[in-house]
């Protein structure tokens, strides 16, 4: 059974189509598997603020969506995210880290996210959401997750203190030209997994994203990421940072995109956990 759970309130956006983008998706899968969507949130304006203006923000986002994925997870259910920023998994992988204490977190992500209040150059909340599940500073949203733990897949863009972090924490890093299938179950083992993607990752041109870099994974990749991970381990995927066209024809092909991508976490889909 598939739980889908949708943010719609602004958690850090700085962009005005990154919430419409959740919907967007939302809506696809809505649509093609016959789910019903839980959304959590109201949509606000976007606004280039500081973290510590951001995060108070969000507050009862935040809290809706804890709420939201700890109930899926109690039903046993394969919970799917579709939030606007990677902002929004501050909320959810604490809840991760605590029902599901084994369990290996691929952070699909042009980025590190592992910047702290002292590191971070941008203040940007979503470069920080790693590193508050791991409990290197406090979100007021709970930590708890292991930093090794945590796998980042794709990422290519850390600044040097983020990087200097991420070693000193032993945090597993699979840069894009090694992301393969067999890489992938490598790190997972027998482990659960919980994944989550930060379209950026991809190289540019194919899902539109804030803060995209160049020589990224191609859509391929990240399916076969999802046809790589046994059914029986994929406890939850998270997407993030989906920036909307305003052209219908690209925000369509966009969308269909992603859902190739993600489909075998969609079909591939074991009874619900009693």
């Amino acid at each position: 059974m598939i739980e889908l759970i949708v943010c719609q309130g602004r958690v850090a956006d700085r962009e005005p189509r990154m919430i419409e983008g959740a919907a967007r998706i939302a809506r696809a899968l809505e649509e093609r598997y016959g789910l019903t969507g839980r959304f959590i949130g109201e949509p606000e304006p976007p606004a280039d603020d500081d973290w510590s203006v951001s995060l108070p923000q969000a507050r009862d986002t935040l809290t809706g969506l804890r709420r939201a994925v700890t109930e899926s997870i109690a039903n046993g259910s394969r919970t799917v995210m579709i939030s606007n920023t990677c902002s929004a998994s501050l909320g959810t992988l604490p809840v991760v880290a605590r029902e599901h204490p084994d369990a290996v977190v691929l952070y699909i992500d042009g980025h590190g996210d592992f910047n702290t209040p002292e590191t971070t150059g941008t203040g940007y909340l979503g470069g920080m959401v790693l590193a508050g599940a791991c409990g290197l500073w406090d979100s007021g949203h709970g930590s708890g997750l292991r930093p090794g733990q945590a796998v980042l897949v794709g990422s290519r863009d850390i600044d040097e203190a983020e990087a200097e972090l991420i070693a000193a924490h032993g945090v597993r890093v699979i840069p894009p030209a090694q992301t393969t299938a067999e890489n992938i179950l490598a790190a997972i083992g027998d482990s659960p997994v919980w994944v989550h993607i930060d379209w950026d990752v991809l190289e540019p041109g194919h899902v539109p994203a804030d803060y995209t870099v160049p020589d990224g994974l191609l859509p391929a990749q990240i399916r076969a990421i999802f046809e790589a991970i046994p059914a029986e381990q994929l406890r939850g995927v998270e997407l993030a940072e989906f920036n909307a066209p305003l052209d219908e024809e690209l925000s369509a092909l966009a969308v269909e995109t992603i859902l190739d991508m993600v489909a075998p976490a969609f079909e591939k889909v074991p009874a619900a956990r009693p």
